[in-house]
């Protein structure tokens, strides 16, 4: 796709004004940094730090027991919260492979709404669209919605002085005003970080994300953009779809098996995921933390000797830890475990490697 072709989001010319650098993602022209990837990791650790990512699909699923339909679909089990929670799920074909992992905001019985990832929003919505019965329906609202997160120790008092609601228990959520204006405001986010996502209309994002970037600065944070979230999630160990979740990797082998509903009567690839999980994965997910001076990047070949046992899923900078770390799939048949070390082959050089368990860090805040 080219750079003419991109998508952009609701407040691309904010984005501009705050002088960020661009890059593509998923479609979209999205904002990579501001004031650098480093100073927007560190000011998530220490303060506070807002992302815009808007280009996250969003779909609502309606009609006489959605809930349920969604329920027989995707891996969670939504029979556990109840509306006004949000719950992490997957989406898998028979097969057990990932079409994608997204939230789903429990509205109520007859409504769900999803945030999928912005590539796999149209094959999610298809899937959906193909498997539902008659009277429910699936409509994507992919422009209908901005999305923001606000990251970071400060997070609660960034939000309280915009009058925005904050004391919710983790992956709760509110539907509130701002300026006159409605936002849905989660309890969640993808850093580790205390923090929220916060959704507001397409159009009203604008005024929303200024005084969200004015509140940050006052308690000593900044906007961040994706480089400092790819960094961020890395060393808590989150999946990226793409790199630790896809069609080829199972939920099983990266360790998310907390968001299947093992015992729910139905959901897609339930019986290929219950078979690998009985007979164990041929690979599963760990971390690596490097012990030479080196960039871990995706794609790497992890040895042990001369023997390729694994490869990684993604790599980076830690900024908090000031070493290359990275995410690997290591066959199991190596039996590899945290403490171990192993080599990385970095552009034909050898770089030693500790295998561990993430998180690669604890947050500040829980």
């Amino acid at each position: 796709m080219t750079d003419d072709k991109l998508l952009r989001g609701p407040i691309h010319d904010v984005h501009v004004e705050l002088g960020a650098k661009f890059a593509p993602f998923g479609g979209w022209e999205m904002p990579v940094s501001y004031a650098g990837t480093v100073a927007e990791h560190r000011a998530v650790r220490g303060s506070v730090g807002v992302f815009d990512v808007s280009h996250l699909g969003k779909a609502t699923v309606s009609g006489p027991g959605a809930a349920a339909f969604v329920n027989s679909a995707l891996t969670n089990d939504l029979g556990r919260i109840r509306p006004g929670k949000a719950q992490y799920t997957l989406c898998c074909t028979p097969e057990g492979g990932v079409i994608d992992d997204l939230i789903a905001y429990y509205v109520g019985d007859d409504e769900i709404f999803l945030v999928p990832n912005a590539a796999n929003t149209a094959a999610v919505v298809a899937e959906l669209r193909k498997a539902a019965p008659e009277g429910i329906t699936v409509t994507e609202q992919h422009r209908d919605y901005a999305v923001f997160a606000v990251q970071g120790p400060e997070s609660a008092q960034v939000l309280s002085a915009l009058g925005l609601p904050t004391e919710m228990e983790y992956m709760a959520y509110a539907d509130a005003r701002w300026d006159g204006h409605p936002v849905r405001v989660c309890r969640t986010g993808y850093t580790g970080e205390h923090g929220y996502e916060l959704l507001p209309r397409w159009d009203d994002a604008a005024a929303l994300f200024r005084a969200l970037v004015a509140g940050a600065r006052a308690a000593g944070g900044e906007p961040a953009g994706l480089g400092a979230r790819d960094t961020l999630r890395t060393e808590m160990g989150y999946p990226l779809h793409g790199h630790e979740l896809s069609l080829d990797i199972s939920p099983v082998q990266a360790r998310a098996g907390w968001a299947v509903g093992w015992k729910k009567p139905e959901f897609w690839g339930k019986s290929a995921l219950q078979q690998e999980k009985s007979a164990c994965p041929r690979r599963i997910l760990l971390g690596l933390k490097a012990l030479d001076r080196g960039v871990l990047r995706q794609g790497q070949a992890v040895l042990r000797g001369e023997e390729v046992i694994g490869e990684t899923t993604s790599g980076t900078f830690s900024p908090s830890l000031e070493v290359g770390i990275a995410l690997a799939l290591l066959n199991t048949d190596a039996a590899v475990e945290p403490g171990d070390e192993v080599q990385v082959d970095v552009r034909g050089r050898r770089l030693r490697a500790e295998v561990v368990r993430p998180p690669f860090v604890t947050p500040h805040t829980s």
